[in-house]
């Protein structure tokens, strides 16, 4: 399938998706920054998320509306307040969609709501994104469907029943090209709780690309899930850890985010066709495997020994599985020490 001049697929090296989320701590400078910086890195695409705290959530407190969760990055706050702090205001939008443009990344979003939508198709939005916790959401999933856009689908904190029935109510509204992402929806979420082997299961079960939204520290499972056939790979981003942010202890820093980048593509680069026999490249190497070599003379008559042929490299001698058929017999010619013996 593809996205803007983007082929993606298993014949392509993965699609790199740097997520925003709220690491521009309210500052349009930083926001633009983050672009510019995803795209020196090599990422293909910036993902932002589109929403406000009203199309969210109520501004409310007790009960659920606190998150009370002492192992929470988010402990101890109020929803609304999160989502304050956290969401990109909508007039940056343009100038971040125009920042990718100019520096040769793709600009896509998650919308939360129709307003929303409304709002990316305003601004030509290649793509969108659901993300795992409005994967329920069959409202938004008609309204994203009939744009007509490719559709890329994180599948955490859901069972495989309610997954198909989202999948199936985008399909029936218009989804030509979707994307599934493996996700594991706690942050940051550990590489036990990934269970990268659903990957080629999605594939199987809903046969389109599939890839991983991942909030492990680091670069290994993203480069796991590419040896599994994931084509799109989903890590957040920040310019740096230590200047804080709501995502930004998972997320990856510049030097990361390039090594993910390079250590993904060698990933599926490696992974090949199968095969056996000696490969074009290996035939200089031949002559480094092991042959029967005359390590002292030998004269007409007398008999190879354990101490005048020997396995040894190089590789240019009779084939190792004649040694012991040798050994015993008599010399119909003279051989010089340090040649090859070929009979």
């Amino acid at each position: 399938m593809k996205i803007a001049d983007y082929q993606i697929g298993c014949n392509y090296k993965p699609f790199i998706i740097a997520e925003m989320s709220g690491n521009h701590n309210q500052s349009l400078e930083r926001a633009l920054k983050i672009i510019e910086t995803a795209a020196q890195c090599g990422a293909d695409a910036i993902k932002l998320q589109t929403y406000t705290a009203d199309t969210l959530t109520i501004n409310h407190s007790g009960g659920l509306f606190d998150i009370n969760d002492p192992t929470s990055l988010w402990k101890n706050r109020n929803l609304y307040e999160l989502y304050q702090e956290a969401y990109t205001p909508w007039e940056w939008h343009e100038a971040m969609y125009k920042c990718a443009a100019d520096n040769g990344i793709i600009c896509f979003s998650t919308p939360f709501d129709d307003t929303a939508v409304d709002f990316l198709e305003n601004l030509k939005t290649p793509a969108y994104k659901i993300a795992s916790f409005e994967n329920n959401h069959h409202p938004l999933l008609k309204k994203v469907a009939r744009t007509g856009k490719p559709v890329i689908m994180s599948t955490g904190a859901s069972d495989l029943a309610n997954l198909a029935e989202s999948v199936e109510v985008l399909k029936e509204n218009g989804c030509e090209d979707l994307i599934l992402l493996k996700c594991t929806s706690n942050y940051p979420s550990t590489p036990e709780n990934s269970n990268l082997r659903t990957i080629p299961h999605l594939r199987e079960l809903f046969n389109c690309e599939v890839g991983l939204s991942d909030h492990t520290m680091g670069i290994g499972a993203p480069i796991a899930a590419v040896t599994l056939g994931a084509t799109v790979i989903e890590k957040h981003f920040c310019l740096s850890r230590s200047e804080g942010g709501v995502d930004s202890a998972f997320s990856l820093e510049p030097n990361e985010l390039k090594a993910l980048v390079i250590e993904t593509e060698r990933a599926w680069q490696s992974l090949g066709i199968v095969q056996y026999g000696v490969q074009e490249s290996e035939k200089k190497s031949l002559l480094f495997k092991r042959s029967i070599y005359v390590v002292k003379d030998i004269q007409v008559g007398e008999t190879f020994t354990k101490e005048n042929i020997c396995v040894i490299r190089p590789g240019d001698g009779l084939l190792p599985k004649y040694y012991e058929d040798l050994i015993g017999k008599l010399a119909r010619k003279s051989y010089t020490k340090g040649t090859p013996f070929i009979g």
